[in-house]
């Protein structure tokens, strides 16, 4: 974290920030394929209204990402996140060969945010990212804006991937 003491509005990426549609098809195949589904993520459209919220939010709060993408695509998703005008935050990212799913994870970071910090808002697609959330006492928004996707769900759930 920084010196900055303003509040944290946290953003997830895909389907949040990131329009995932056109790499949608590497999930729903069997197996599926991760390489080709992540390595497409900077070819990704940005979705409008969550890069708005995000701009409003970084005007009077800290904006920090917090996505289910592996680690190993850090690089790539700073560039995409800088290619966008989005606001510098720190990034946080699944750690390697953690499969848990996206609801214990997210939730998981955000307490440790929240032992610091005021958490203003969380903005994620994932319901069940967001149902755990409110649970656990922190503000959701819930993205509302991109095409929810079948494939990408069972993956954050079932599958810890994204």
């Amino acid at each position: 974290m920084t010196g900055d003491t303003r509040p944290l509005a946290v953003f997830d990426l895909d389907g949040t920030l990131a329009d995932t549609a056109h790499r949608q098809h590497h999930l729903e195949r069997r197996p599926r394929d991760w390489d080709g589904f992540f390595g497409a993520a900077p070819d990704d459209p940005p979705l409008i209204e969550g890069v708005a919220l995000c701009r409003s939010a970084a005007e009077e709060c800290e904006v920090v990402y917090l996505t289910g993408r592996p680690e190993r695509c850090r690089r790539d998703t700073l560039a995409w996140l800088a290619a966008q005008g989005l606001p510098e935050g720190p990034l946080h990212m699944r750690r390697h060969r953690d499969f848990r799913p996206a609801r214990v994870t997210k939730v998981e970071i955000l307490r440790r945010l929240g032992a610091e910090r005021a958490v203003r808002m969380l903005v994620d697609d994932d319901a069940l990212v967001c149902d755990a959330a409110e649970e656990a006492g922190f503000p959701v928004v819930r993205a509302r804006w991109a095409t929810p996707s079948e494939a990408l769900r069972e993956a954050q759930e079932r599958e810890g991937r994204t």
